[in-house]
Protein backbone atom coordinates (compact mmCIF):
# COMPACT_ATOMS: atom_id res chain seq x y z
CA UNK A 1 0.00 0.00 0.00
CA UNK A 2 3.08 2.48 0.99
CA UNK A 3 4.72 1.15 -2.27
CA UNK A 4 1.53 2.29 -4.53
CA UNK A 5 1.07 5.79 -2.67
CA UNK A 6 4.57 6.40 -3.43
CA UNK A 7 4.64 5.35 -7.18
CA UNK A 8 1.49 7.68 -7.34
CA UNK A 9 2.84 10.51 -5.85
CA UNK A 10 5.66 10.00 -8.27
CA UNK A 11 3.69 9.77 -11.21
CA UNK A 12 1.75 13.03 -9.99
CA UNK A 13 4.92 14.60 -9.68
CA UNK A 14 6.64 13.88 -13.37
CA UNK A 15 2.62 14.30 -14.86
CA UNK A 16 3.42 17.97 -13.23
CA UNK A 17 7.06 18.66 -14.62
CA UNK A 18 5.47 17.63 -17.77
CA UNK A 19 2.74 19.22 -18.05
CA UNK A 20 4.54 22.32 -16.73
CA UNK A 21 7.07 21.74 -19.82
CA UNK A 22 4.38 21.53 -22.61
CA UNK A 23 2.73 25.06 -21.07
CA UNK A 24 5.86 26.89 -21.05
CA UNK A 25 6.59 25.66 -25.06
CA UNK A 26 3.14 26.84 -25.24
CA UNK A 27 3.59 30.00 -23.97
CA UNK A 28 6.98 30.26 -25.78
CA UNK A 29 5.38 29.29 -29.13
CA UNK A 30 2.45 32.18 -27.93
CA UNK A 31 5.21 34.79 -27.70
CA UNK A 32 7.36 33.94 -31.15
CA UNK A 33 4.47 34.19 -32.98
CA UNK A 34 2.71 37.49 -31.57
CA UNK A 35 6.29 39.00 -32.02
CA UNK A 36 6.06 37.92 -35.70
CA UNK A 37 2.74 39.48 -36.37
CA UNK A 38 3.91 42.31 -34.59
CA UNK A 39 7.38 42.34 -37.15
CA UNK A 40 5.31 41.62 -40.13
CA UNK A 41 2.94 44.55 -39.31
CA UNK A 42 5.83 46.61 -39.19
CA UNK A 43 7.05 45.73 -42.22
CA UNK A 44 4.18 45.94 -44.00
CA UNK A 45 4.10 49.22 -42.61
CA UNK A 46 7.54 49.96 -44.28
CA UNK A 47 6.81 48.50 -47.54
CA UNK A 48 3.57 50.75 -48.20
CA UNK A 49 5.72 54.00 -47.00
CA UNK A 50 9.00 55.01 -47.95
CA UNK A 51 9.66 57.44 -44.97
CA UNK A 52 8.73 53.86 -42.73
CA UNK A 53 10.93 51.96 -45.35
CA UNK A 54 13.89 54.26 -44.65
CA UNK A 55 14.31 53.58 -40.62
CA UNK A 56 14.94 49.75 -42.09
CA UNK A 57 17.29 50.72 -44.31
CA UNK A 58 20.65 49.64 -42.88
CA UNK A 59 22.19 48.01 -46.13
CA UNK A 60 25.55 49.03 -47.39
CA UNK A 61 25.00 49.94 -50.29
CA UNK A 62 21.94 52.66 -50.81
CA UNK A 63 18.84 51.04 -52.43
CA UNK A 64 16.23 52.04 -54.66
CA UNK A 65 12.67 51.98 -52.89
CA UNK A 66 11.63 48.99 -54.90
CA UNK A 67 14.63 47.04 -53.69
CA UNK A 68 14.48 47.57 -50.67
CA UNK A 69 10.73 46.66 -50.44
CA UNK A 70 11.93 43.83 -51.75
CA UNK A 71 14.47 43.34 -49.33
CA UNK A 72 11.70 44.24 -46.64
CA UNK A 73 9.60 41.35 -47.85
CA UNK A 74 12.43 39.01 -48.26
CA UNK A 75 13.24 39.38 -44.46
CA UNK A 76 9.71 38.68 -43.51
CA UNK A 77 9.73 35.49 -45.86
CA UNK A 78 13.22 34.45 -43.90
CA UNK A 79 11.41 35.29 -40.55
CA UNK A 80 8.23 33.24 -41.22
CA UNK A 81 10.38 30.10 -42.03
CA UNK A 82 12.28 30.32 -39.12
CA UNK A 83 8.98 30.84 -36.80
CA UNK A 84 7.08 27.87 -38.68
CA UNK A 85 10.85 25.78 -37.72
CA UNK A 86 11.29 27.29 -34.22
CA UNK A 87 7.31 26.58 -33.42
CA UNK A 88 7.53 22.91 -35.03
CA UNK A 89 5.18 23.57 -37.75
CA UNK A 90 8.68 22.79 -40.21
CA UNK A 91 11.02 19.70 -39.38
CA UNK A 92 14.45 20.22 -40.24
CA UNK A 93 14.41 18.59 -43.58
CA UNK A 94 11.15 20.28 -44.35
CA UNK A 95 12.69 24.04 -43.24
CA UNK A 96 15.69 23.05 -46.20
CA UNK A 97 13.15 22.25 -48.82
CA UNK A 98 10.98 25.26 -48.01
CA UNK A 99 14.52 27.32 -47.50
CA UNK A 100 15.77 25.93 -50.71
CA UNK A 101 12.66 27.05 -52.85
CA UNK A 102 13.41 30.86 -51.36
CA UNK A 103 16.86 30.51 -52.36
CA UNK A 104 16.07 30.17 -56.31
CA UNK A 105 14.86 33.60 -56.32
CA UNK A 106 17.58 36.23 -57.41
CA UNK A 107 16.01 38.78 -55.37
CA UNK A 108 16.51 36.80 -52.01
CA UNK A 109 19.81 35.43 -52.97
CA UNK A 110 21.06 39.40 -53.15
CA UNK A 111 18.68 40.32 -49.64
CA UNK A 112 20.88 37.12 -48.27
CA UNK A 113 24.34 38.56 -49.56
CA UNK A 114 23.39 42.01 -48.41
CA UNK A 115 22.05 41.22 -44.64
CA UNK A 116 25.23 38.66 -44.35
CA UNK A 117 26.89 41.59 -42.10
CA UNK A 118 23.65 41.84 -39.82
CA UNK A 119 23.85 38.12 -39.14
CA UNK A 120 27.57 38.29 -38.31
CA UNK A 121 26.61 39.22 -34.83
CA UNK A 122 24.13 36.35 -34.04
CA UNK A 123 25.22 33.83 -31.23
CA UNK A 124 26.76 31.06 -32.89
CA UNK A 125 24.42 28.45 -30.94
CA UNK A 126 21.26 30.72 -32.12
CA UNK A 127 18.28 29.27 -34.06
CA UNK A 128 18.78 31.84 -36.08
CA UNK A 129 22.35 31.69 -36.58
CA UNK A 130 22.02 27.35 -37.62
CA UNK A 131 19.26 28.58 -39.95
CA UNK A 132 21.51 30.83 -41.27
CA UNK A 133 24.22 28.46 -42.01
CA UNK A 134 21.37 26.68 -43.86
CA UNK A 135 20.90 29.33 -45.87
CA UNK A 136 24.46 30.26 -46.93
CA UNK A 137 25.28 26.34 -47.68
CA UNK A 138 21.88 25.95 -49.72
CA UNK A 139 22.96 29.22 -51.94
CA UNK A 140 26.10 27.94 -52.12
CA UNK A 141 25.24 24.36 -53.25
CA UNK A 142 22.86 26.27 -55.92
CA UNK A 143 25.59 28.26 -57.24
CA UNK A 144 28.04 25.04 -57.90
CA UNK A 145 25.17 22.80 -59.28
CA UNK A 146 25.74 21.94 -62.40
CA UNK A 147 22.10 20.96 -63.11
CA UNK A 148 18.96 22.53 -63.31
CA UNK A 149 17.09 20.09 -61.34
CA UNK A 150 17.35 22.53 -57.81
CA UNK A 151 14.90 20.65 -56.16
CA UNK A 152 17.85 17.73 -55.54
CA UNK A 153 20.53 20.37 -54.89
CA UNK A 154 21.92 19.93 -50.93
CA UNK A 155 21.67 17.78 -48.40
CA UNK A 156 19.98 19.47 -44.83
CA UNK A 157 23.02 19.55 -42.50
CA UNK A 158 23.00 17.98 -39.44
CA UNK A 159 20.12 19.41 -36.84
Amino acid sequence: MIAASAAQRKHDTLRLRVDCAEQTDHQRNAALISQQRLQFDMLSKAMDDPDLAAVLDTFDVPLDPRTLRQYLFANAVYTNALLFWRVGNFGWEEVHGHLRLICQNPIFRGYWKATRPHRASLLDTSDEARLGRMVDKLIQDLEDADTDEWWVVGEPPCE
